[in-house]
């Protein structure tokens, strides 16, 4: 691997349609809301390709990339300089983490508070910290969640 800091430019050949904002899940959002899955059918002689109505910013996919290539970046100059063992052990501790860590949804749920420590984003918040997606579901009560996470929901 490179030691590249910037991903190439790859653009995203398609999204899933949402019908909220994806920074604020539940919010009506009025630019989204009127945009096709598809664009208007081309002609069955033609060999091009439909091409798909974006509907998030090309940015926010660049964004992605830029976190992902950074984080590729760090491991393999961690392997350069300490050897294969560290980003094994490191990629170890966030698998424990990420499996290991929760908290019924009744107490504010998994914080993931030790795979940010584990991954340096831990002085970080972004939209993901704040709108994790499930603010308008129902809270299941604890009784019922504790018996579906030990399997006792015959």
């Amino acid at each position: 691997m490179s030691l590249r800091f910037v991903p190439p430019a790859a653009h995203p050949t398609h999204t899933s349609p949402e019908t909220s904002a994806p920074s604020a899940p539940g919010v009506h959002d009025t630019l989204r809301s009127r945009l096709s899955l598809t664009s208007t059918p081309a002609s069955s002689s033609s060999k091009t390709p439909q091409v798909q109505l974006q509907s998030s910013h090309p940015l926010e996919a660049r964004l992605v990339q830029w976190r992902e290539m950074q984080d590729r970046l760090k491991m393999e100059m961690l392997r350069r300089q300490f050897g294969i063992a560290e980003p094994v052990k490191r990629g170890m501790e966030l698998k424990i983490t990420k499996e290991g860590e929760w908290r019924p949804v009744a107490l504010g749920g998994a914080s993931g508070v030790h795979r940010d420590i584990l991954e340096g984003r831990d002085c970080e918040i972004g939209w993901e910290d704040v709108f994790v997606g499930n603010e308008l579901r129902e809270v299941p009560d604890f009784h019922s969640e504790m018996e579906a996470r030990m399997k006792m929901n015959w």
